[in-house]
């Protein structure tokens, strides 16, 4: 009986925790507007980080005219980014840990984009962008308004300027007529 008990607490004890990570996972803290936990935003931020600099590079050279100038800002902003969230967990400011690797949605869509060419490619990168980063806003927002440590959710709030920026332009790709390339 005890052990029951002992058991039933431990799960409704854990369940907050655990359900924040499912939450943020399954999309319903995002559908909720619940902020994420400091550690889901940190894995979130850097594995969209790492997936915007490495799809931008094969941008860079596979893209068009229009692409290639939106994945450079891409590559120069988002290695900024980067830069500023391991200089906020390098410190100490931030308890979490960086991952190292994209996950295997962001993995995926990478792999796609590397053996697609011209319009496949453009259609894939165009609508990758700007799903990308209207997951980054709403994450953004979310924790600048609810984040639980305050020197991420000053650094969440300055970044959403340029993330905003970013939409605007990622829904503009494909709109403008490109010059000597094939749409």
């Amino acid at each position: 009986m005890k052990r029951t008990i002992i058991a039933a607490a431990c799960v409704l004890l854990a369940g907050p925790a655990l359900a924040q990570s499912l939450g943020e996972k399954s999309g319903v803290n995002s559908a909720l507007g619940v902020a994420p936990t400091t550690a889901d935003f940190v894995k979130e931020v850097a594995v969209s980080d790492m997936f915007e600099m490495q799809s931008s590079k094969l941008a860079e050279q596979k893209g068009n005219a229009q692409e290639k100038s939106f994945a450079h800002q891409m590559v120069t902003d988002h290695t900024k980014t980067s830069s500023e969230l391991k200089s906020l967990v390098g410190a100490g400011k931030v308890q979490a840990t960086l991952p190292t690797a994209l996950d295997s949605s962001h993995q995926s869509k990478l792999d796609k984009l590397n053996g697609a060419t011209g319009k496949d490619f453009s259609s894939d990168y165009d609508s990758y962008q700007v799903s990308a980063h209207k997951d980054a806003v709403a994450l953004f927002e979310r924790y600048a308004n609810g984040g639980d440590n305050a020197a991420l959710k000053d650094w969440a709030g300055k970044t959403l300027p340029a993330l905003r920026h970013h939409l605007d332009m990622a829904e503009e790709l494909g709109k403008a007529p490109s010059v000597g390339q094939s749409r």
